[in-house]
């Protein structure tokens, strides 16, 4: 068991359980652990679990397993499914939707219409295949008309980003970054037409519940990074520090994916390998 939390830091392990871990997920979550380790700090457990047809309770106790296996222990979570389980997301729709009525009584989300296939054929869709089409800002006009919504479902709600201002934040593993709103990220989901708050609300919202004081993930998400400071200044919330690790990829030079099963901790421990033998393999 590590001490008692001595200081302020406040980290989060946020797996989703939509798949096996694998070394990638491994290695995020080991720096995790230690910077809170080291920081002296509490590191807390969340179950981002907001999709509904991949999220798999079998995965919830994969992850827990794997985490202890590793070596990785947390200090603050509610007690369900063993000591400190994991707060899980599908619990908390009621912090999400206190945000979402804040966003749209401050004008900042508009309703949207535009289906998948309008996004894919947008001109502005052509972007980084890891991140989402830059959408075209077809509905953007529609502002005013989120004070006709008393609820979010049955309707995709995006947020309206400031077209040309650029967002600076330093990341604590890779320097300075800048992203310039509408040139390399449009306007931005937030709330899914089948009523599931979309990702980018949901971490922002949990974060500052949570007192997070330092985020950290993969460099996948930097860009998100941006996305998210916007949210928690619409919000009022402070932002977290952010630390960004390098992605793992294979031999292929392919980014680590959960359908990776051959790198998935659990073929990894099937196979013999101790947690200091799959520690060795992070490069960290």
């Amino acid at each position: 068991m590590n001490p008692a939390p001595t200081s302020s830091f406040r980290g989060r392990l946020a797996p989703s359980p939509t798949g096996l871990l694998h070394l990638g997920h491994a290695a995020t979550f080991w720096t995790a652990y230690q910077r809170a380790v080291d920081a002296k700090g509490t590191l807390i457990l969340r179950n981002e679990d907001l999709d509904p047809q991949r999220s798999k309770r079998e995965y919830v106790r994969a992850f827990i397993e794997d985490l202890h296996w590793l070596g990785i222990t947390w200090q603050e979570g509610p007690d369900i499914g063993g000591p400190f389980g994991p707060y899980s997301q599908s619990q908390r729709h009621s912090f999400y939707l206190d945000a979402w009525r804040q966003l749209r009584d401050s004008g900042y989300i508009f309703p949207c219409a535009c289906s998948r296939k309008d996004l894919v054929e947008s001109a502005s869709a052509p972007h980084d295949s890891d991140d989402e089409p830059i959408y075209s800002g077809r509905c953007r006009h529609r502002v005013p008309e989120a004070q006709e919504y008393h609820a979010p479902a049955g309707v995709n709600w995006r947020f309206r980003v400031p077209n040309g201002e650029r967002l600076a934040f330093t990341d604590l593993h890779l320097g300075e970054q800048s992203y310039i709103a509408g040139r390399d990220f449009g306007d931005f989901l937030i709330w899914r037409r089948d009523d599931v708050p979309a990702y980018q609300l949901a971490v922002v919202v949990d974060d500052a519940a949570m007192r997070i004081s330092e985020v950290v993930r993969g460099a996948d998400l930097l860009r998100s990074t941006a996305r998210q400071i916007l949210l928690a200044r619409a919000l009022g919330y402070l932002s977290p520090a952010w630390y960004h690790c390098d992605l793992f990829r294979d031999e292929h030079g392919q980014r680590l994916a959960k359908r990776a099963d051959s790198l998935s901790l659990q073929h990894l421990r099937e196979m013999g390998l101790t947690p200091n033998e799959v520690r060795g393999r992070f490069h960290l």
